[in-house]
């Protein structure tokens, strides 16, 4: 059985990084098996975020080795994100994993996926999981229109795509750098 579902939102705005994520996980396509899960989380020293999406094996594999480039790289987000994304896309055993991953500390902020790809956002907002695109277009619309604060915005946008997705949930964790 197959554990997924999940919304993660990336918000930079005042100089402020907010991540946010809902709590729920699905299994297949018709139950919820968690509604409190935290897939968002503080990492390396509480100076970098991270939120995962996908099989949740997976996503805590990718977390794991992605903490492990950290700590090879110093704290480098660009380049521990590239590293993952070549060992992601190179490694028979991890090409398989189906997750993905933001990334961000105070100054970067970086999409990872599982065909290598290591994307920072054009419009300071990014989304991923089932409910990501929801979460995307509410936070790129309220980041445009209103003087909420990146975490306001975060938070908000994992309200609406809960309405919306139905593997995405209001319970929402956000960290913030």
């Amino acid at each position: 059985m197959e554990l997924k579902g999940t919304t993660i939102v990336a918000v930079r705005k005042d100089g402020k990084i907010a991540l946010a994520g809902d709590g729920q996980v699905t299994a297949g396509q018709s139950t919820i098996m968690k509604g409190n899960a935290v897939k968002v989380r503080r990492l390396y020293d509480d100076k970098v975020v991270i939120g995962f999406a996908g099989s949740v094996a997976d996503a805590f594999s990718l977390c794991e080795k992605f903490e492990e480039m950290l700590r090879k790289f110093a704290g480098n987000l660009m380049r521990s994100a590239v590293e993952l994304a070549q060992l992601w896309r190179g490694d028979k055993m991890s090409h398989k994993l189906e997750a993905m991953m933001i990334v961000a500390n105070e100054n970067e902020m970086f999409l990872v996926d599982g065909s290598g790809d290591v994307i920072e956002p054009e419009y300071d907002v990014c989304a991923i999981g089932s409910g990501g695109n929801f979460a995307f277009a509410a936070a790129r619309a309220l980041s445009k229109n209103t003087d909420m604060t990146a975490r306001q915005i975060a938070e908000e946008s994992i309200r609406i795509a809960s309405e919306i997705c139905i593997f995405t949930n209001g319970h929402i964790t956000v960290e913030e750098v």
